[in-house]
């Protein structure tokens, strides 16, 4: 059952009240009178909003209009209409750097997949102990956990960097996927531990009954009714592990370990000019996972936030 706007209901009830008639009528008398009234806000409320999401893609339709432009003309025309259709700096910007673009992908690729499945089963324990299990300072714990979020991670990078040199993990992948195993990331924790709670403790205790533990009622209840809030800790996982480039260029200095973020700058040269066509064309190719896993998961993902954010 819809909920209906106060204010909007206070006007008929009180002009049925006035002329005795039923509200019923008072409201269809009301629309009789000012029957343009709802197809023009519609229609000004969609132009606006499509107004809106020209003027933010904008920027990333350019960027594909000027991949297919030689480098010369890029910076010489805003506009979207192609001049010139070229796919030479697809061809040449494969093959640009030490390396061809495919190695860039696939050590993308190792990163985004270890942190993921790092992320999955370290935070989803870690919820499940802070939802369903008692312990000595659970709520201190918890408001640590909480706390951490607001650390940039330009407070802890530096002796992150010194503890994993002296581990002689520097100019490996190590440093970017073992810290996910640790549950360090807390807005997926208190994401799940949100979830956790909405579902009813009921089934927890049927399951314990029947003889189960906290390891079978994790992996044969809890786990499979989070699937949405799993998800949107993949897509965010994900989305977050491979636009990354901050961290990515502390630990891996070595062209055959970059990924992605660190080949295009790679492609921004301080001793000679910098050919934006190829830029441009592999920064298209780089931006192509990330609209593939937002299209096919974006509704697990609004179901995963929205399920989340009511408990």
């Amino acid at each position: 059952m819809t909920k209906t706007d106060p204010s909007t209901d206070l006007a008929p009830l009180t002009e049925s009240v006035v002329t005795g008639l039923p509200p019923e009528r008072v409201r269809e008398a009301r629309r009789r009178r000012h029957p343009f009234r709802k197809p023009v806000t519609s229609i000004l409320r969609h132009a606006f909003l499509i107004a809106a999401a020209v003027l933010m893609l904008y920027p990333v339709i350019w960027m594909v209009v000027s991949s297919f432009r030689p480098t010369e003309l890029i910076f010489r025309e805003a506009g979207l209409v192609f001049d010139s259709f070229e796919i030479s700096n697809y061809v040449e910007g494969w093959n640009a750097l030490s390396y061809p673009f495919n190695v860039y992908l696939l050590n993308s690729g190792l990163v985004v997949v270890g942190s993921i499945i790092g992320n999955l089963v370290s935070c989803s324990l870690a919820a499940y102990a802070f939802a369903r299990l008692e312990f000595t300072g659970k709520k201190f714990w918890f408001a640590i956990m909480l706390l951490s979020i607001m650390l940039p991670i330009h407070v802890i990078i530096v002796p992150q960097y010194v503890m994993f040199s002296q581990l002689g993990w520097v100019n490996t992948f190590l440093p970017l996927i073992v810290p996910k195993l640790l549950a360090t990331d807390a807005f997926f924790i208190f994401l799940m531990v949100q979830f956790i709670r909405g579902i009813p403790r009921e089934l927890d205790e049927a399951a314990r009954i029947d003889g189960a533990g906290h390891p079978r009622i994790f992996l044969q209840i809890i786990l499979p009714l989070m699937v949405p809030a799993l998800a949107t800790t993949t897509i965010f996982t994900f989305i977050w592990t491979w636009n990354d480039f901050f961290s990515q260029l502390i630990f891996l200095t070595k062209p055959s370990l970059y990924t992605v973020p660190l080949a295009l700058n790679a492609f921004q040269d301080a001793q000679s000019s910098t050919d934006f066509g190829e830029l441009f064309a592999m920064s298209v190719v780089s931006l192509i996972p990330i609209f593939l896993i937002f299209l096919f998961g974006q509704r697990f993902l609004i179901k995963g936030i929205a399920t989340t954010g009511i408990k």
